[in-house]
């Protein structure tokens, strides 16, 4: 789904590819607590940081765990927003979801593979 996607700028009306390249424990590399995934957009890197704190209002809402492929399938669906508003901005390197932000694009990737109700996360 959101691995290697094809997506249209809003404003430029560019077509950019986006192809999941890692994902990695923010702490390990710039002590923050938070998960970096990293893409590349025709071939430029930009990395989507969601903080840890997702991973715990995940669970505590649902009893469920965020997995590696979810969170790189919520990276993906998050950066094609961003490029689909209009909010991308060619060359910025680095952008940081807040927990609400991660669990709406979460709940996004979840009803688009027809999940569970109980997988969804409800408003606190």
């Amino acid at each position: 789904m959101y691995e290697d996607f094809h997506v249209t700028d809003r404003w430029t009306n560019q077509k950019l590819h986006c192809l999941y390249q890692a994902l990695i424990v923010a702490i390990a590399t710039r002590h923050a607590d938070a998960v970096d995934i990293k893409f590349l957009v025709n071939g430029q890197p930009v990395w989507l940081a969601l903080p840890h704190p997702t991973w715990v209002e995940y669970n505590r809402r649902t009893g469920r765990v965020i997995t590696d492929p979810l969170a790189i399938q919520t990276a993906g669906h998050y950066l094609k927003y961003l490029i689909e508003s209009g909010s991308f901005e060619q060359g910025r390197e680095m952008y940081t979801l807040t927990v609400d932000e991660a669990l709406e694009h979460v709940n996004a990737v979840l009803q688009e593979v027809g999940a569970p109700q109980d997988a969804l996360v409800n408003s606190a």
